[in-house]
């Protein structure tokens, strides 16, 4: 389970929205000072929506990185479950096979 989000979402659109329509851009600190956030995570917020806007291609958008993270869970539920399978299997063999030695 993610942890839960410090700044709200409204709160980061509104904050992205006023860099991205300003004009001169402002000091990223400065602005982050202003709406009461920590700087490093209104950078972040601007590169993730550069990113979403095909601004920026060193990091994967919001629905690529959504669908990595439900990839990788899945990824994980499979191995579980592949797991309990072969350890079933094994068990239904041992029985079903009696010339075979028990560990």
């Amino acid at each position: 389970m993610a942890a839960p989000k410090k700044y709200p979402d409204e709160l980061r659109e509104r904050a992205v929205r006023l860099y991205r329509e300003s004009n001169p851009k402002p000091v990223i600190r400065r602005l982050a000072e202003q709406l009461g956030v920590h700087p490093e995570a209104l950078q972040n917020w601007i590169r993730q929506d550069e990113a979403d806007h095909g601004q920026r291609d060193d990091r994967p958008t919001t629905s690529e990185a959504e669908e990595l993270r439900r990839l990788r869970n899945e990824n994980a539920e499979l191995k579980r479950a592949n797991e309990i399978l072969k350890a079933a299997s094994a068990s239904f063999a041992s029985e079903l096979d009696p010339t075979r030695r028990r560990p």
